[in-house]
């Protein structure tokens, strides 16, 4: 069995307590990667929730880019990164995953999403913690199954998230059309 250390390179967030914020107006201005956007990510939607926190600070500070795979140490979900949260700075609650040409970076998103075997670990080792969070050497420590040929990754990961997107839209087209046969309910109970 490989560990997931062995497959990948891991760059942790940066410490967002160590990070000196400024008002000066010529330091880098960054929005924070969150829950949110790892959600936005998957699906391939921009929900625009706009809440994000900001900061704008000289400290040299870890940051991600579209395509980037990163794995959330707080609900244990990973994604690729968007176009929309290209140059968003990532706290210690993240770790990027840099994969090189033996793995498809969706294809790892799939596995470590959906991998009966892998969420096994991962659970086992919450147990008796008090903090439900998951920690680095943990996710290093993962063990994976045999990976197929890269090309069965591809389409592995290309299915995964194709499915993902069209199951975000079928629900984003339900929630829609609840609405407005909630408005024309409203509507005629008037008259």
């Amino acid at each position: 069995m490989k560990k997931l250390e062995n497959v990948v390179e891991f760059v942790s967030g940066s410490p967002q307590f160590r990070i000196k914020e400024t008002f000066d107006d010529k330091a880098p201005f960054y929005t924070y990667y969150g829950q949110s956007d790892i959600e936005d990510d998957l699906l391939g939607m921009d929900s625009k929730r706009g809440n994000s926190k900001q900061v704008r600070t000289f400290d040299k500070v870890n940051t991600l880019c579209q395509g980037d795979v990163v794995f959330s140490l707080i609900s244990g979900k990973s994604t690729l990164v968007g176009i929309n949260h290209q140059g968003y700075l990532y706290t210690q609650n993240y770790v990027k995953l840099v994969t090189d040409e033996k793995v498809d970076s969706k294809y790892l998103v799939y596995l470590l999403n959906e991998d009966q075997f892998i969420k096994k670990q991962l659970q086992i080792g919450l147990q008796g913690s008090q903090v439900l969070k998951y920690t680095l050497k943990q996710v290093k420590e993962l063990e994976l199954p045999d990976l197929p040929s890269i090309e069965k990754q591809r389409l592995i990961g290309e299915l995964y998230f194709n499915q993902l997107r069209l199951e975000a839209l079928r629900n984003r087209a339900a929630n829609s059309e609840t609405a407005i046969v909630l408005e024309r309910l409203r509507e005629a109970s008037k008259q």
